[in-house]
């Protein structure tokens, strides 16, 4: 998919240049700029909503902004309704993630993709959601459904950049260090042996085997740094070092 392949988002009739802003802010996190604004309350430009944008002014200043949403959806071929209502209107409705896994399909097909998002107070009016091919309802509390515009659109901007990105979902960030390798895991654990040996901790005879075999088990289960070795190694010297000072003081 091309880089600039993108769904639009609509924000219709929006009431406060706050959230407008919040909007465009969302929107910037993950990469979105089509930003389309129907019949704003306060009119237009706004001067709130470019406080609330932050560093994402510029889909401000490069949103269209038209009086009805006929004019705004003039170009698209699919459009979405974000709504947590039942609206007694048959259309299939979706989850944000399948949505924009759908939108994906349909703008790499060359496709404009277009999700209406409605205004603070009561969200789409019905004659909106109509002109919508499909609807998108975020699974949330049903006994509190209310979500603020730009939550609902940071869910679906979100929901949008998982589909297209090649998304890391685990990682662990590592602190001028590697992985310890096998040979230094194998150093530590004769370390510890061998001093807690020394220290009578393998107790009864017959038990030492055994616990041993735990203390083995309990290094391989641990994902250790060398700089993690390099420390352990360092406890158990310091130990020993201040044991034998001990000794030779009580001498």
């Amino acid at each position: 998919m091309e880089k600039n392949a993108q769904p639009t988002f609509v924000l219709v009739r929006p009431q406060m240049g706050e959230n407008i802003g919040a909007a465009a802010r969302a929107m910037w996190n993950f990469g979105l700029d089509r930003m389309r604004i129907v019949d704003p309350r306060d009119g237009w430009p706004n001067q709130r909503a470019v406080a609330l944008a932050s560093g994402a002014g510029r889909l401000l200043d490069q949103a269209m902004v038209t009086e009805d949403l006929a004019g705004a959806l003039s170009e698209t071929t699919y459009v979405f309704a974000t709504t947590a209502r039942q609206r007694g209107l048959t259309k299939p409705v979706f989850t944000p993630e399948r949505a924009m896994a759908l939108a994906a399909e349909k703008i790499a097909a060359g496709q404009h993709v277009a999700v209406l998002f409605g205004p603070e107070r009561a969200g789409l009016e019905n004659d909106d959601v109509a002109r919508a091919n499909a609807i998108i309802t975020v699974p949330v509390n049903p006994e509190f459904f209310s979500l603020n515009l730009a939550q609902c659109v940071l869910l679906t901007a979100y929901e949008w950049q998982r589909q297209i990105a090649e998304l890391e979902h685990e990682r662990v960030d590592m602190a001028k260090t590697d992985w310890a390798t096998g040979e230094e895991m194998e150093h530590l654990a004769a370390h510890y042996e061998d001093q807690l040996q020394d220290a009578g901790f393998f107790f009864p005879e017959a038990k030492a085997q055994g616990m041993k075999m735990n203390l083995r088990n309990l290094w391989s289960r641990m994902p250790l740094t060398r700089a993690d070795v390099q420390m352990l190694h360092g406890i158990m010297r310091q130990m020993v070092r201040w044991k034998n000072k001990s000794e030779k003081e009580r001498t």
